[in-house]
């Protein structure tokens, strides 16, 4: 687990001051509330069986390893994300068939696949996970609102290797609960920040994958300079990726010249007519190392 001293450039206010979490408004606060309504219907017979058959795995194979495809080669890893629409954009691809974009994926150089499984505003599923998992060998990231660890015993059963956790959608103390859940059932939790305050709560939940999302979930808004900002401020030893708004190479590049070990890309690859195309592109950007803290 990282040290919250390993992140010297932070400002000592920032990493000593008690949280001041708020919980999350606009769009990102109605999404979590459906979140929350959706699995408050769950019964508890339900859950019990989720976690039974999560135990069963532990004496299985594990996932395959999402932040060591992360780090594999000289180059920035490209998550390509299967995704039919989102709230920013509206819909992008109705009609795509999961398991035929994820081998457009695999064969093209993506080193994982995130997959949404939000189905009121992105359209996806479990069903997707679980398609896409059936088609191809490497690492799933499982993309949603996860709140619960109801979420992530279904993700695990389903395939994935790695759950995304945003830290403006949880309060420090449940952000580390749900990261240490997933660990235990075979899960790399992947820690979405958006400021030096959220780094620390990153931090604390012991982060080994740490996203930096340029998208404002509440307004949705994309600011550049926020990558540019935290990218930097990870500690060497992590996994740093940037999120939204990688539409080329440049940005590709923009996102190394910052640190990031690799990016999550969804709409530009979702919506093009062929996706091995634009992740060609996109793939193999020299990585360039952070200063070490």
């Amino acid at each position: 687990m990282p040290n919250l001293t390993d992140y010297s450039r932070i400002s000592p206010e920032v990493q000593d001051s008690p949280s001041n979490w708020t919980p999350p408004q606009g769009v990102l606060g109605r999404i979590l509330a459906q979140a929350r309504s959706l699995l408050a219907a769950v019964s508890a017979a339900r859950r019990s069986e989720l976690e039974r058959a999560v135990a069963a795995l532990a004496s299985g194979p594990a996932a395959p390893d999402f932040a060591a495809a992360l780090r594999a080669g000289p180059s920035v890893a490209v998550i390509a994300e299967v995704k039919r629409r989102s709230p920013s954009r509206g819909v992008i691809n109705a009609g795509i068939a999961a398991s035929t974009q994820a081998l457009a994926y695999a064969s093209s150089g993506a080193a994982a696949i995130s997959v949404l499984t939000e189905r009121e505003h992105f359209g996806g599923s479990l069903a997707d996970l679980a398609e896409v998992r059936a088609a191809v060998a490497i690492p799933l990231l499982r993309k949603d609102f996860v709140v619960d660890r109801t979420q992530l015993w279904e993700a695990r059963l389903t395939g994935a290797s790695g759950v995304l956790l945003i830290a403006r959608a949880l309060p420090p103390a449940e952000l580390a609960a749900l990261a240490a859940e997933a660990r235990a059932v075979g899960l790399e939790p992947l820690i979405e920040v958006r400021s030096e305050a959220e780094l620390v709560a990153a931090a604390a939940a012991g982060a080994r994958v740490i996203g930096v999302n340029q998208r404002d979930l509440e307004t949705l808004q994309v600011e550049p300079a926020v990558t540019a900002r935290l990218l930097p401020l990870i500690p060497a030893g992590l996994v740093a990726i940037a999120e939204s708004g990688i539409r080329s190479r440049a940005d590709v590049e923009m996102a190394a010249n910052a640190g990031a070990d690799a990016v999550l890309v969804g709409t530009v690859l979702s919506a093009a007519i062929d996706p091995s195309v634009v992740l060609r592109e996109l793939a193999g950007v020299p990585r360039r190392a952070r200063r070490a803290h």
